[in-house]
């Protein structure tokens, strides 16, 4: 099944102004050419095509870092021939990933002894890191059960319905119901007391987020741990908790010390991260870090010998860059304890500008939380006329992506946008953002609502079908049409007049 689709169905062939210096024929769009062209024109080719793509550090959609330093650049480009997975060959990069994983640990308060190595491995991501973690769970519930003699067939695990995917597809493709709890108007995290009244015995464990996609926001991982703690001993289970710190792991140890979220708390058995979010590396590296060994079952660890030695492996793939390991540990001895400070504050310190901006205008409610993940999330106080969608789409004219999306069950009647703050979005960036959206609200103001387009169709289909008997009524998608049409001509009409292009 291919999970791609064709951008243009007009054009089976790529063009190129500047390549055509060397290349007269069009190259074929979805086959590969017969022959092959001079490296000048394919880099031109595709350059020009690229040009089209969107200015990553104008994407305050995304968590993922934008920006590195032009020496860290150096050693990504030095390394970026190297297979990690080849331990054997490139024996320092395995040192370096050892290091990382045993830094992010004692960030993250393991009990670990004076000479005692932490349990981690890097990642391509958060998504992998958490799929390794379900694993572990499933397994040791399994080994646990089996043990006693009771059924291993209907494991089930515990989250709220503000989870990235990530956490859906760990279900879906390994076998494991998901549980989840509903939010509610003002509360978009997991609920810790309901979340503990849905565990039962089939529970691998409960998984909290610390730094949730949708506003930022912590969940108490404290007070999940302190109820779960009592269930347990009531019920004689040893459920356990899983923290998604896939945003706020890198946030949390700096910004909020005091906050008790991490192996600090006795049921928390494992934690993953992105680096290559607030870790500040690019995209293609998390990581994934385990309490103790007894958490992280053996049989899961493989080990092979054909590339030079023995070499233990638990990762769901195989090859894979080194490139990004080599940027994390450059990031960590780089910047230490005071950098990570420095940038995370400068990053709420943005937060707060922003914030404070769109609140001045009046028209915004802000959803976010003032302690979590560096971002502002906000919906319109009145969206009868005009919706968060309308201000998205009018924004991305001036450059900015900022997404809009409606919150999950039970709160899927919540329509918000959302600015991720990274370590490149500056004051100035902050202020120029909120005098953007002012004037996309001016000019929304100036337009008729989509409520008001749509009724002048039904009105204009109505008259018509007064004159003529003979008139079918239109499907949903016509009218949809014809909507859309009106309110194009509409804005264009207000650019001309505007200047606003």
């Amino acid at each position: 099944m291919v999970l791609s689709k064709t951008a243009s169905q007009s054009d089976v062939s790529v063009h190129s102004t500047f390549a055509s210096r060397y290349v007269r024929t069009s190259l074929p769009r979805f086959r590969m050419g017969e022959n092959s062209i001079p490296k000048d024109a394919a880099y031109q080719i595709i350059n020009d095509e690229l040009m089209l793509d969107g200015n990553p550090r104008l994407n305050l959609a995304s968590f993922v870092t934008t920006w590195m330093e032009p020496e860290c650049d150096k050693l990504i480009m030095s390394s970026i021939n190297k297979n990690y997975v080849d331990m054997d060959e490139y024996p320092v990069t395995t040192e370096l990933q050892n290091r990382c994983v045993n830094m992010i640990a004692h960030l993250f308060n393991a009990p670990l002894g004076e000479s005692e190595a932490a349990v981690g491995v890097g990642t391509v991501g958060s998504s992998e890191a958490i799929m390794l973690a379900g694993l572990a769970f499933k397994r040791r519930w399994q080994n646990k059960r089996r043990a006693e003699g009771k059924p291993v067939d209907k494991p089930n695990i515990v989250t709220g319905a503000n989870v990235q995917v990530c956490w859906e597809k760990f279900a879906r493709y390994f076998e494991v119901e998901l549980k989840e709890v509903k939010l509610r108007d003002d509360y978009y995290v997991m609920d810790p007391e309901k979340a503990v009244e849905m565990v039962d015995e089939n529970t691998i464990c409960v998984a909290a987020i610390l730094g949730s996609t949708l506003n930022g926001e912590f969940e108490d991982v404290k007070r999940l741990n302190d109820l779960l703690v009592e269930k347990n001993q009531e019920t004689g289970w040893d459920t356990p908790i899983h923290v998604d710190a896939a945003s706020g792991g890198f946030i949390a140890p700096f910004l909020y010390p005091e906050l008790e979220w991490d192996f600090r708390l006795p049921l928390v058995k494992s934690i993953n991260v992105s680096g290559h979010k607030y870790g500040l590396v690019y995209a293609g590296i998390g990581w994934v870090i385990w309490r103790n060994k007894e958490d992280l079952p053996e049989e899961l660890i493989f080990h092979i010998n054909y590339l030079g030695a023995d070499q233990p492996t638990f990762t769901l793939n195989f090859s894979k860059g080194s490139s990004q390991i080599i940027a994390q540990y450059y990031q960590l001895i780089r910047l230490g304890y005071e950098g990570y400070r420095n940038i995370m504050e400068n990053c709420r310190e943005n937060m707060i500008v922003l914030r404070e901006g769109l609140e001045k205008t009046g028209r915004f409610k802000i959803v976010s939380k003032d302690e979590g993940v560096p971002l502002v999330a906000f919906s319109l106080k009145d969206n009868h006329c005009h919706d968060e969608f309308e201000i998205a789409d009018l924004l991305r004219r001036y450059g900015w992506i900022v997404p809009a999306y409606t919150m999950p069950a039970d709160a899927q009647h919540v329509t918000v946008l959302r600015v991720v703050i990274r370590e490149d979005f500056s004051h100035t960036l902050a202020e120029r953002l909120v005098n953007d959206i002012q004037q996309v609200l001016h000019e929304l103001d100036h337009l008729p609502s989509k409520l008001s387009s749509n009724s002048s169709i039904e009105s204009q289909s109505v008259e018509n079908n007064e004159k003529s008997t003979v008139t079918m009524k239109k499907s949903a998608l016509e009218t949809q049409r014809e909507i859309t049409t009106i309110w194009r001509k509409f804005v264009m009409e207000k650019k001309k007049i505007t200047g606003v292009c």
